[in-house]
């Protein structure tokens, strides 16, 4: 068994009954060619999340400080993440990102670039919009409700892949993608507490 799948065994062990996991729409992922996967991000937990809920294997980027040691440059490697320098244009991250979903993979991406302290969905950077219109890969929304609460419910729901071929084809902006991108994930969410809220009545 690979690290990465090791990894994702042990973390899906402890944070499914932790954070009573549940998943919606995990089928909507593609299972072959590149996909990303893009999601609201509300804690430093998101990445595993999405890495445990996920049925392929996924790729992050990780600031590049976190590679500067070699022990856990080796561990970050093997479980599929690779070096973004944050506050500038990483072109070297956006090389790397880009051959990933040539190859066919799965990249994991989180619009806003940051952690949103609120809860609230955030304004996206053009990152996603430039890997979305770059790449031919199915751009599938992700929407993680929290709280991270031990014994709280966490869930995550995968939406169906987006048509990105108009925009691809209007030569739409990288902003622009991004934001179709969060507006979707922005509707995920909405739906999700509307019915719920329907539920509880």
């Amino acid at each position: 068994m690979s690290l990465y799948k090791t990894a994702k065994a042990i973390v899906s062990g402890i944070f499914y009954p932790l954070y009573r996991i549940q998943v919606i729409g995990k089928e909507n992922i593609p299972k072959q060619g590149p996909v990303i996967i893009c999601s609201n991000h509300i804690s430093n937990l998101d990445p595993p999340v999405v890495g445990i809920t996920s049925p392929r294997d996924v790729y992050f980027m990780a600031k590049g400080e976190l590679f500067e040691r070699p022990f856990l440059r080796e561990l970050l490697n093997a479980i599929h993440a690779f070096p973004v320098k944050r506050g500038m244009k990483d072109r070297n991250a956006l090389r790397k990102g880009l051959e990933i979903l040539e190859k066919g993979h799965t990249l994991g991406l989180f619009p806003e670039g940051t952690r949103s302290k609120t809860g609230e969905i955030g304004k996206p950077m053009a990152g996603a919009g430039f890997f979305a219109l770059r790449s031919s890969a199915s751009i599938v929304p992700c929407a993680i409700i929290g709280p991270y609460k031990p014994g709280k419910r966490l869930t995550v729901i995968y939406g169906k892949p987006m048509d990105m071929d108009t925009h691809r084809e209007a030569k739409t902006s990288a902003k622009d993608a991004a934001d179709a991108i969060m507006e979707e994930i922005r509707l995920l969410i909405e739906n999700y507490n509307y019915q719920h809220a329907s539920l509880d009545k």
